[in-house]
């Protein structure tokens, strides 16, 4: 089969090794359209690697078509259309992957939407509504909110009735993030959140991809029993912790990544998401949203363009590129 191979850091559209399986609760799919995440950008530079036994190549997420099934499977059949969540593997032809991180396409969707859905939604609700825990009126604040994973969790704030406050990279992400339904945001290019989302309320869960350079910021404005979710180091790693303040505020801080989580687990926040999330995909109220798409052999241009910040929503790369 063909697919993306790093060489010398540079993205390559060549031919690899088939995927051997799929094994009992496994299925082969035949990948449409797969997802870029910012995970990918730092499993390329060697910051992150795959969990073991996952596949080397990059993409965790595809949409595509069951080719083949394994004989405990019992719920998907060769022919289905659907999407999945991948510990690795999505920048190719075809990727093998447990059966319980597979979905159904909501109905109404076609395989490139599809493929903006399980790693934004899985992200946004595990760390909202199940570690963050969001207790009925809770106030949200969602750093980095123009992208992917900001721009599903808004809506889900929206749609479960959570006001939320963005921070952005720009006037533009400001606007768009305002019409997908957050209350208020701030330009981080300006200086300092603190004030801002301070005068509008603190926040009582904060979603944070930017790690190091946030911490203290983060604290300040953290409500007393707030949650703090780190779930990426743009950045940096390391950050002085003020436990006075900890302490004082019952704060709680929190690290969590999707990816190494075992298929069990997975399948527990994909059917959470079949429950909540599908049905108002299926109504409209949810939707993806979709910056923009490269053909799978130009994945440079869609890594250049994620590491510029540029997006507003997912970028996809069309393998067949079937709709």
């Amino acid at each position: 089969m063909l697919a993306i191979a790093v060489e010398q850091e540079r993205l390559v559209w060549r031919e690899c090794p088939t995927p051997e399986g799929p094994s009992a609760g496994e299925v082969r799919l035949r990948v449409a359209w797969t997802g870029v995440n910012r995970a990918d950008l730092m499993q390329r530079e060697g910051h992150y690697p795959p969990p073991p036994g996952a596949s080397e190549i990059l993409g965790l997420e595809v949409s595509g078509t069951v080719i083949e099934t394994g004989t405990e499977v019992e719920h998907l059949r060769p022919g289905d259309r659907v999407c999945a969540l991948l510990s690795g593997g999505g920048y190719a032809e075809e990727v093998i992957v447990d059966a319980r991180q597979v979905m159904p396409l909501p109905e109404g969707f076609g395989l490139r939407e599809a493929a903006a859905l399980p790693e934004v939604f899985a992200t946004a609700w595990l760390n909202l509504f199940m570690e963050g825990q969001l207790a009925p009126g809770e106030r949200v604040l969602l750093h980095a909110g123009a992208s992917g994973v900001g721009t599903a969790a808004i809506q889900l704030c929206r749609a479960f009735s959570h006001p939320c406050f963005v921070t952005v990279g720009s006037d533009a992400k400001l606007a768009a993030c305002r019409e997908l339904g957050a209350d208020d945001g701030f330009n981080r290019h300006r200086g300092s959140f603190v004030e801002a989302v301070m005068a509008w309320g603190g926040a009582d869960v904060i979603l944070d991809p930017v790690g190091g350079s946030y911490l203290a910021d983060n604290q300040r404005v953290l409500n007393s029993d707030g949650r703090l979710i780190l779930i990426g180091l743009m950045g940096g790693r390391t950050a002085e912790l003020d436990m006075g303040r900890m302490l004082m505020k019952r704060q709680r801080l929190i690290g969590s990544t999707l990816r190494a989580k075992s298929p069990a687990v997975k399948g527990v926040i994909l059917d959470a998401l079949l429950a909540h999330v599908w049905p108002r995909l299926i109504s409209g109220e949810l939707k993806p949203l979709i910056d923009r798409t490269w053909p799978i052999d130009e994945a440079e241009a869609a890594h250049t363009h994620v590491k510029q910040d540029a997006n507003i929503g997912k970028v996809l790369l069309a393998v067949s590129g079937e709709g």
